[in-house]
């Protein structure tokens, strides 16, 4: 079983920053994929970010160049660093954990920004 925690969710001004976190516990496999996805009021849940075990990132088109996925295998936690965030990326952003094993989500953190 894994178990996903987020943090860093807030309210943020357009413009503005933020960093999430995902820690992830439990029996790893050692090749998974963790990812940040994002759902507003709605919308279908989409794509933010992805990281694979071995550093390999991908990224929504919209996210390209604003934010940054990152991982800390020391701390078993992923990072997903927002920049210049924007008030139509209002959403909940749930952590995502992807292996052989099964596929994981957190219960999601609330990002408002703020126009």
């Amino acid at each position: 079983q894994v178990q996903l925690v987020e943090s860093g969710g807030g309210l943020v001004q357009a413009g503005g920053s933020l960093r999430l976190s995902c820690t992830v516990s439990g029996s790893m496999p050692r090749f998974n994929i963790t990812g940040w996805y994002r759902q507003a009021p709605g919308k279908q849940r989409e794509l933010v970010a992805t990281v694979t075990s071995g550093g390999i990132t991908n990224y929504a088109d919209s996210g390209e160049g604003r934010f940054t996925i990152s991982r800390d295998n020391a701390k078993n936690t992923v990072y997903l660093q927002m920049n210049s965030l924007k008030p139509e990326e209002t959403a909940v952003y749930c952590c995502n954990f992807c292996s052989a094993g099964g596929d994981y989500w957190g219960q999601g953190t609330q990002v408002t920004v703020s126009s």
